[in-house]
């Protein structure tokens, strides 16, 4: 067994956007197609379901569905679904619905309905461990109010209950720590537009925004800095940037989806609650994208 199957979460993973077709219902044959033009292109696997998937809005079965067309497309070892709930019961539920599926690992964020507790978050990861598939966390504190300091990181991984986190504070400090504390704890680049930080950091993967648009660049990009190749890794990130920032913006699953369509590939409409960008913020998208395109960066 390789080490990339035994720790699936490796390498760049793509939070995949969710194609929609003009009446808005999930195109799942474009998902397959786009699933498998990704890995084409030099990404290691997919993470469906999760916030650029538009999972929040999807109907329990296109979210099951969105799974399953994942696996066939790209094989159960490249798929790392997001498994976010609001309760306990249901996460472990669609960790479970995952494995049948023929999943490798899911992600997990925290308890968000609410601003949980420490014990809230170790019963919430241990509930979703009981599923059987490793579990790579996913800090969020912006969006979730709740925090997985390194500290209680360590402590979920040293009871079992995660292998990875996707760690999306945007405190690039933080990989240290957790290295200190939980030195088997994967760090995985949560926010595209400090990935060449947390790769200098040791991290182990990259759950990805913008390869849904520049696949390839952004594989080399990767590579180079987790080589610690900087000669290569630093001009292309500069050249990435502005459009990896958007990664980190409330507007990130409109910018990638306006970027893919520019790109050549189909981004296509959100669901409501979103709404388009504004024209501003479509035209400094669109420039950016054309200006990556026009580089050969596509």
């Amino acid at each position: 067994m390789t080490l990339r199957q035994r720790r699936p979460w490796r390498g760049v993973l793509v939070a995949t956007a969710l194609p929609f077709r003009a009446d808005l219902s999930v195109d799942h044959d474009r998902y397959a197609e786009h699933c498998a033009w990704l890995v084409e292109n030099g990404c290691d696997g997919v993470v469906p379901n999760g916030s650029l998937g538009e999972y929040q809005v999807l109907t329990p079965g296109e979210r099951a569905e969105v799974v399953r067309t994942a696996v066939a497309a790209v094989g159960g070892a490249r798929v790392m679904p997001g498994v976010a709930a609001y309760g306990s019961a249901e996460a472990r539920r669609w960790a479970e619905q995952a494995a049948e599926a023929g999943c490798a690992a899911v992600l997990l964020l925290p308890p968000n309905a609410y601003r949980a507790d420490e014990r809230s978050v170790l019963a919430h990861f241990a509930e979703v461990a009981r599923a059987g598939l490793p579990v790579v966390a996913y800090n969020n504190p912006v969006d979730t109010k709740v925090d997985l300091a390194p500290e209680l990181l360590a402590r979920l991984h040293g009871e079992g209950h995660i292998h990875g986190v996707k760690e999306f504070s945007g405190d690039v400090r933080r990989a240290y720590r957790i290295a200190e504390l939980a030195p088997e704890l994967d760090l995985l680049a949560g926010a595209d537009d400090v990935l060449l930080e947390l790769a200098v950091a040791g991290a182990k993967g990259w759950v990805a925004g913008y390869p849904n648009a520049l696949p390839r660049a952004s594989a080399e990009l990767y590579r180079a800095a987790t080589a610690g190749d900087l000669g290569t890794a630093l001009p292309l990130y500069r050249r990435l940037h502005p459009l990896l920032r958007w990664d980190s913006r409330v507007e990130f699953v409109q910018a990638i989806k306006l970027s893919m369509d520019v790109a050549g590939r189909r981004g296509g409409p959100v669901r409501p609650p979103r709404g388009p960008l504004r024209p501003e913020q479509e035209a400094a998208v669109r420039a950016a994208t054309e200006k990556a395109v026009a580089a050969g960066l596509a």
